[in-house]
């Protein structure tokens, strides 16, 4: 429903439920729209035509302000339009470190509108373009020339950045209309992403056709998510495979280049570090669900998901552990979660060893502005020793490091 409405009329988006962490809070990130949620009865609190503020970076709600509140959220918004006006000015500039390391900075995108501006952004590529979004967008299920149509669209808006397709992650609370719903009592552990191809092969071969086809001349990325097994991911990778085969016989143009990865969701996958890095192209880092999965906590639900945080220990030392595996292996990793979308967060990913990050296009601007106040290797060092003395919850401490070390949140 969110993405039915029009982005310019669009101001804010005010829930009685949500959490950060669910598709719909994630949508609205990405159209830079204001979200506050968990607001009981607000619906019967606001009358039609109230004047209503949405602070969503301090999660407030304020209906019928007084004119010397209004005074200060003006001045509030001039301040961030400051902020802005320091992001443009350093849009074009690379986001290298004050130690020489240069940081990938790409966007997750779903829709064209996403990528409208995106020259503007000063991004790198595309490390996530989620293919279901604008499938549920329709009322019924696009054809081949439909989503070659849409992923040539795609390849032209980024004028030449690479772009990594994540295939279809239907399921969980991402419900198409025009498709069976699986009636799992956990939805996001049930049939859902890879696990529906198994028993919908045509869906996943129609749709690597089509990215084939769309990206003839040009380099192919895909991912598969949801990936438990490094058997799911060949059976993906075999799907690709004929789908090129089945283009070659036909005497079509192919890519230039074809890159097959896997997205790290699933933390039985931690065990298969090794196998699956001998098979796969790249890997890619998803920090909602793999951490969902890690604490047991539904990224949907309000009660438990700001229980744990993403900067504490066990989270920093996995994704070091996948860093490092990488590294060996000579396998490319990056992360395309919403934790890196924090300047704070991405700081920290950056602290273990993660150089590729992907996130909403409104989050370009102040990663790069963080990345190039920072040195990288004190900070790596900073981390070794933190995560080593398991404290319970790092971000004040790394808040504080910091404000100490002139680094921009």
């Amino acid at each position: 429903q969110l993405l039915d409405y029009h982005r310019g009329p669009l101001k804010a988006v005010v829930l009685e439920e949500g959490a950060p962490h669910s598709h719909v809070a994630i949508v609205a990130r990405a159209l830079d729209v204001p979200i506050v949620g968990q607001l009981r009865d607000v619906a019967q609190r606001i009358e039609p035509g109230d004047l209503v503020i949405v602070d969503g970076d301090h999660a407030q709600v304020l209906v019928r302000p007084s004119e010397d509140v209004r005074h200060i959220y003006r001045r509030s918004l001039l301040a961030r339009d400051a902020r802005r006006a320091r992001y443009v000015a350093v849009r074009h500039l690379p986001p290298t470190t004050r130690d020489g390391v240069r940081v990938s900075i790409n966007v997750n995108a779903g829709l064209l509108v996403d990528l409208q501006n995106f020259a503007e952004l000063g991004a790198d590529g595309v490390g996530l373009y989620r293919t279901e979004v604008p499938f549920m967008m329709r009322t019924d299920l696009p054809d081949v020339d439909s989503q070659r149509e849409l992923y040539e669209a795609v390849i032209a808006a980024v004028e030449g950045k690479p772009v990594i397709f994540r295939t279809l992650d239907i399921g969980g609370d991402k419900v198409l209309p025009y498709w069976e719903q699986a009636e799992d009592e956990n939805p996001a552990m049930g049939w859902r992403a890879i696990r529906v191809a198994f028993d919908r092969p045509a869906l996943l071969r129609q749709q690597l056709q089509a990215l084939v086809q769309a990206t003839a001349g040009h380099e192919l990325s895909v991912m598969f998510p949801m990936i438990a097994t490094c058997e799911e991911f060949r059976f993906g990778r075999r799907l690709l495979d004929q789908a090129l085969a089945r283009e070659r016989r036909c005497g079509r143009p192919l890519p230039t280049r074809v890159r097959c990865g896997a997205m790290l969701e699933v933390p039985a996958l931690l065990y298969q570090l090794e196998p699956l890095l001998a098979d796969i192209d790249f890997l890619s880092v998803g920090t909602n669900d793999l951490f969902q999965f890690l604490f047991a906590s539904d990224r949907g639900s309000y009660r438990v998901s700001h229980h744990y945080d993403v900067l504490s220990p066990v989270p920093l030392t996995v994704l070091r552990t996948v860093a490092e595996h990488c590294r060996q292996r000579g396998v490319p990793l990056g992360l395309c979660g919403e934790m890196a979308g924090q300047p704070l967060d991405a700081m920290a990913l950056l602290g273990v060893g993660f150089e590729d990050l992907s996130v909403a296009p409104p989050a370009v601007g102040p990663l790069k502005e963080m990345v190039r106040s920072l040195a990288l290797t004190p900070l790596k060092q900073f981390l070794d020793q933190l995560t080593s003395r398991q404290h319970g919850n790092l971000r004040p401490i790394l808040r504080a490091y910091a404000r100490d070390h002139d680094i921009v949140i």
